[in-house]
């Protein structure tokens, strides 16, 4: 190698899961469509979202042999947004972090950047799954001509519908976590009236995400005048699992039978015969008590509709990093749709 000649360093996109506890960033390497370098923050140790964004960037450019810059970025959020490519101002739902997407831009060197709703880059996600990447619940063949919808609850309750478009599905972000919680038996009642003395609105989020859990948990403790004695979400469900707490274990599975009922309404909602696909961080931890819960038979107790939701099979996604995997596929899906458009407009 002469004195002049250079080292061609490796393209790379940006991408990135923000939820409101955790940010998971990875770059994805622009001639394979590998992601690596898969790198966790933690939301409650940074108090500003671009100062993350600036210390991954050290980190790649410590590795030696990437590119200053990405050559595009996505970030998928957990926050309502607007067009993915649009610039904007976003407050995170969940936590104190918020992002400009202006300014993030102009530090990555104004290359094209993005934002998804999190659940949204799920959505983009499931199209490329493996059988090893989910458990299924019930139900048979997904018609893959149908939507199919997205939940889970995590530090939110997060939500999205798949659409089969072509060349690529077209994914429909929604805030539906926020509706309002129905209860459908006696003990779900009780619960409501404790939430709505603490809260006044009870949306299905108050259940199912990690801080209801615990406030059902607490809920659960009020009705049987007992003192809680977990203090954490993870707390109640590593004692249900070990078995060892019996108010630990009814509200593990009221939560299951309320995430039950939810996931059977999105079902109905945007007739998902495409399949309900259930991510988020705490589905996969109780799987035990899932597989052996009221769970289906809530998914399906609709009265007139039971045949209807009989046959749709709900699939609980078990892959790490998802969220990395459709904030990249949707990097994949632009690059896609833009050769579309530029075919038909060739013809």
């Amino acid at each position: 190698m002469g004195p002049n000649d250079t080292v061609q360093k490796r393209a790379w996109s940006l991408v990135a899961d923000v939820g409101g506890t955790n940010a998971r960033f990875a770059l994805v390497d622009m001639a394979n469509g590998e992601i690596c370098q898969i790198t966790y923050f933690s939301v409650a140790e940074h108090q500003v979202f671009a100062d993350v964004i600036d210390l991954f960037l050290a980190q790649i450019a410590s590795l030696g042999g990437w590119a200053e810059r990405p050559q595009e970025a996505c970030l998928a959020v957990a926050s309502p947004v607007g067009r993915a490519d649009e610039m904007q101002h976003l407050q995170f739902t969940n936590s104190a972090w918020s992002i400009d997407t202006a300014d993030l831009s102009q530090r990555l060197g104004d290359v094209p950047f993005y934002v998804i709703n999190d659940f949204a880059a799920i959505g983009y996600a499931i199209s490329a799954l493996e059988r090893t990447d989910y458990r299924q619940f019930g139900g048979h063949q997904a018609l893959t001509d149908q939507p199919a919808a997205v939940l889970g609850p995590g530090t939110g309750l997060g939500v999205c519908t798949v659409v089969p478009t072509q060349p690529s599905p077209t994914v429909l972000a929604g805030e539906g976590g926020h509706a309002d919680f129905a209860p459908v038996d006696a003990q779900e009642i009780a619960v409501l009236n404790c939430l709505m003395e603490r809260f006044g609105r009870v949306s299905y989020e108050r259940l199912l995400s990690g801080a209801g859990m615990l406030a059902a948990y607490q809920a659960l403790a009020q009705l049987a005048s007992r003192s809680p004695e977990h203090l954490r979400p993870e707390d109640i469900y590593a004692a249900a699992l070990a078995g060892v707490d019996t108010l630990a274990i009814r509200t593990v599975q009221l939560f299951c039978r309320v995430l039950g009922s939810f996931a059977g309404n999105m079902a109905l909602t945007v007739g998902a015969q495409g399949g309900v696909y259930i991510a988020g961080g705490i589905a996969t931890k109780i799987l035990p008590i899932l597989a052996t819960s009221d769970f289906r038979q809530r998914f399906e107790s609709k009265g007139r509709l039971r045949a209807y939701l009989t046959d749709i099979p709900v699939y609980v996604v078990t892959a790490p990093d998802i969220g990395l995997r459709g904030a990249a596929q949707f990097l994949g899906t632009r690059g896609q749709d833009h050769q579309t458009r530029t075919t038909y407009a060739d013809q």
